[in-house]
């Protein structure tokens, strides 16, 4: 039994850093320590396509990093909430290691101009800023 749960533990700890393995999902998981956050929202502040960023953010789910929930067409994303050791340790250290990196700053900082401005309803609530933004990336579509 003892090398049952050794295993399991290691299997958790190894999907946790696959996860982790990329520039891109680092960038998200920055981002979700701000709140639960649409896809779209993702999206913007990346500057990635709608199927870049959901690739990486099925990853992060597979390894149990994020949770998701549907609300129309519209996904929302944030940080597990588990009461697990490692899960607790692991965040903890990597939002101390955001807070010391300039392209985390700089995406909180785009997040929340973002959300200032209604990001993720732009299209529905504001055209003359979503005929802008056009030329930029599309909005994710579900």
């Amino acid at each position: 039994m003892k090398n049952l749960l050794n295993a399991e533990s290691a299997g958790n700890l190894e999907g946790f850093f696959k996860g982790l393995a990329d520039t891109s999902r680092l960038r998200i998981l920055n981002l979700l320590f701000h709140g639960e956050l649409c896809g779209c929202d993702i999206q913007h502040v990346l500057e990635s396509s709608q199927s870049n960023v959901s690739r990486h953010l099925t990853y992060l789910k597979n390894s149990g990093l994020v949770l998701d929930r549907r609300s129309g067409y519209r996904v929302y994303y944030c940080l597990t909430t588990s009461s697990s050791l490692d899960h607790k340790l692991l965040f903890e250290y990597l939002r101390s290691a955001f807070k010391r990196d300039k392209l985390f700053a700089a995406d909180l900082r785009t997040l929340k101009e973002a959300i200032k401005e209604g990001a993720c309803t732009v299209s529905e609530s504001k055209p003359e800023l979503a005929s802008a933004r056009s030329g930029s990336q599309p909005h994710m579509t579900r």
